[in-house]
C-alpha cells in the first residue's frame, strides 16, 4: 500500500504513464467529457473533493512543463486562477470554448467535484531531466 501522495488507483496509473507534453484535464463538475477520453470521476458530492485539493495533489506528482487555462478564469473564478499560479509559471490563457476543444486531445481529465465556473486546467506534463 502506498504511503502517501496520490492513492487513487486509476489515476496514479495515469500519472506515472504520462509522457513529455501529454496532457492532463483536471476539470470542475460541469465540464463536458468527451466519451473517448479516459474519465477518472473523483467527483463524491458539490464541492467535494475540490479543485484545489486535486491540483496540489497532482502538482506533487507530475512534473509539469506548462499549463492552459480558460481567461474567462480571470473575471469568473480568479481563486482558481490564483491556486495554480502559485505553483505554475508558464500559464497560458485560451478560450472555454478552445478548452473544451483540447480536451478531446488529453491522456485523461480528472473529474471533481468543485461546483464553481472556470475551474479547469490542462497541465502539460514536462520531463525531469
Amino acid at each position: 500500500m502506498k504511503k502517501k501522495g496520490v492513492l487513487n488507483a486509476q489515476l496514479c496509473r495515469v500519472i506515472a504513464e504520462m509522457g513529455h507534453n501529454d496532457l492532463l484535464l483536471i476539470a470542475d463538475a460541469g465540464l463536458p467529457i468527451p466519451q473517448e477520453i479516459e474519465r477518472i470521476d473523483l467527483a463524491l458530492v458539490n464541492n467535494k473533493p475540490l479543485f484545489k485539493d486535486v491540483f496540489k495533489a497532482v502538482y506533487n506528482e507530475l512534473t509539469i512543463q506548462t499549463a492552459y487555462m480558460a481567461v474567462e478564469v480571470k473575471e469568473k473564478n480568479p481563486q482558481a486562477l490564483k491556486v495554480v499560479q502559485k505553483k505554475i509559471a508558464n500559464l497560458d490563457f485560451i478560450s472555454h470554448e478552445e478548452l473544451k476543444e483540447k480536451s478531446h486531445h488529453v491522456k485523461a481529465i480528472i473529474r471533481t467535484g468543485e461546483c464553481t465556473p472556470y475551474a479547469n486546467v490542462i497541465l502539460v506534463s514536462g520531463v525531469i531531466f
